[in-house]
């Protein structure tokens, strides 16, 4: 097995995209196959090693940054079978964990097959969006990748390699998995005791319901339950079109009125995806893109499938509504091609390169959130975030899923000062969002970053949950230990 010691090699596994900064490592091993996987992990209790698994480096939670632990880098395990029609209207992709999304979809997309997950990194491993329960722009219509996956291949923490699918392994009336395996030998735990929040999106902590797919608890465990080595990615039929257009709003309230009629499609339009701009993030893109009209309030990036046959009875649906609700239709800008896709997308994904430009002048970085709240509570939402911001005379931007009432607020501090203020703020946004029912984080995950402010969204009993199913499919604590979980919890039974 191939491993590597060496300053510059294992210093890239010290970083993501979330800026954690100290973790330190003893080596990273890069296996090559499943059986070199479980090999580590079978032999990890003895040998006194713990391990984190590293992905492509895309996340925003540290949640591949070791601190002390070895890492299992699954880069080689990359491998991508052949699409395959499963004849009710849907095909399969196999895809090892290693495999990168952009790759997957290239591969489906060359068949005419859709794989709808679109999280904003596309070179995310396949096996990180399972872990994660990764999501994007257009979760609004098709979920996050757990609706996706068909089936999974985990090596568990004591070395076995065991293939779950859909419908093999179902929580009992009691709430109750029971697993034999040549190594762990019998396993027999109930599902973690505790409801999930009532928003349409939520990847914070172990998943739970009544009669739950086992399958479930692993995609968004985040690496801490095993080490997904491959899975069985389900497929749509590609659409023919695909219709996306930015609106422009001189005002809020007609703004949130055309988001709240284009979520209800009583219009005539059936949105895949639904996105905020908010004035500030329009004032940070005018830098790439002078046109944006002046006097903004806000912008929505819609997206959606279409026929050629219904094309232009969508297109029309859509500037009725724009125009009922006082956005200027003829200063939209739409597209209707490939080439017009990629112009608007790009256009979404320059705020983040924008941003990052005004942070690389700064002494600090930003501070950010991954919340979401239920559905009707959006606007609530995003008052909160707004008026807390203007109270402390913060520079921010709101921008991100409206359509899922999940908003993302950036906080920009210029100073440390700023920083440590912007650091307080989010404390108490953070019970406030609690309080209306939301979820500590919407896609991105708990990582290393946020593991102490899951306590405050489940409890030190909810946590104590999480802790005894870890316990019961990890017992030696050898996978992932400090992500999700605060490392804390481990050292007591609770």
């Amino acid at each position: 097995m191939i491993s590597k010691h060496e300053a510059a090699t294992v210093q890239g596994f010290l970083e993501d995209t979330s800026n954690l900064k100290h973790g330190w490592t003893p080596g990273v091993f890069f296996p090559e196959s499943e059986e070199e996987v479980a090999h580590l992990l079978r032999s990890a209790a003895a040998e006194g090693r713990r391990f984190t698994v590293a992905g492509n480096g895309t996340g925003t939670t540290g949640g591949r940054i070791p601190f002390g632990d070895h890492v299992i880098a699954m880069h080689r395990l990359n491998r991508i079978e052949e699409v395959l029609p499963v004849g009710d209207g849907t095909a399969v992709i196999r895809a090892q964990a290693g495999a990168e999304l952009q790759e997957v979809q290239s591969r489906a997309a060359a068949a005419g097959w859709f794989y709808p997950p679109d999280p904003t990194e596309k070179s995310c491993f396949i096996g990180s969006t399972v872990a994660n329960n990764s999501s994007g722009s257009r979760s609004y219509r098709y979920g996050a990748t757990r609706r996706h996956i068909r089936s999974i291949r985990v090596a568990l923490p004591q070395g076995d390699i065991v293939d779950f699918a859909r419908g093999g392994h179902m929580a009992d009336a009691e709430g109750r998995f029971s697993l034999d395996l040549p190594i762990a030998g019998h396993l027999s735990f109930q599902r973690p005791d505790y409801g999930m929040p009532a928003t349409s999106k939520h990847n914070a902590g172990y998943f739970s319901a009544p009669g739950m797919d086992l399958v479930d608890l692993f995609i968004g465990s985040e690496g801490t339950l095993g080490v997904i080595l491959e899975a069985e990615l389900q497929l749509r039929p590609a659409p023919a079109k695909v219709f996306a257009c930015l609106s422009w709003f001189m005002d809020e309230d007609e703004l949130f009125s055309f988001i709240d009629r284009a979520r209800t499609g009583g219009s005539g339009v059936a949105p895949r995806a639904i996105e905020l701009f908010d004035r500030r993030s329009l004032d940070f893109l005018r830098q790439s893109y002078p046109a944006i009209p002046q006097g903004t309030a806000g912008a929505v990036y819609i997206e959606e499938e279409s026929t050629g046959e219904a094309e232009d009875d969508c297109l029309e649906a859509w500037m009725s509504l724009m125009d009922a609700c006082g956005s200027p239709s003829d200063l939209s800008w739409a597209a209707i091609d490939a080439e017009g896709m990629t112009r608007l997308r790009e256009f979404r994904h320059q705020l983040p390169v924008l941003v990052n430009e005004w942070l690389s002048r700064q002494a600090e970085t930003k501070v950010s959130t991954d919340m979401a709240v239920p559905d009707a509570q959006a606007r609530e939402l995003y008052e909160l975030y707004r008026d807390a911001c203007q109270s402390e005379g913060f520079t921010f931007i709101i921008f991100g899923h409206i359509g899922n009432a999940h908003l993302h607020l950036n906080i920009l501090p210029r100073d440390r000062e700023e920083f440590d203020r912007a650091k307080k703020l989010y404390r108490k946004l953070v019970s406030r969002v609690l309080a209306m029912g939301g979820t500590l984080s919407a896609e991105h995950g708990i990582g290393k970053l946020k593991s102490e402010y899951l306590v405050q969204m489940y409890g030190e009993r909810g946590i104590g949950e999480m802790v005894r199913v870890k316990k019961a499919i990890d017992p030696y604590l050898v996978l992932n230990i400090g992500n999700l979980i605060p490392a804390s919890f481990y050292e007591s039974e609770t």
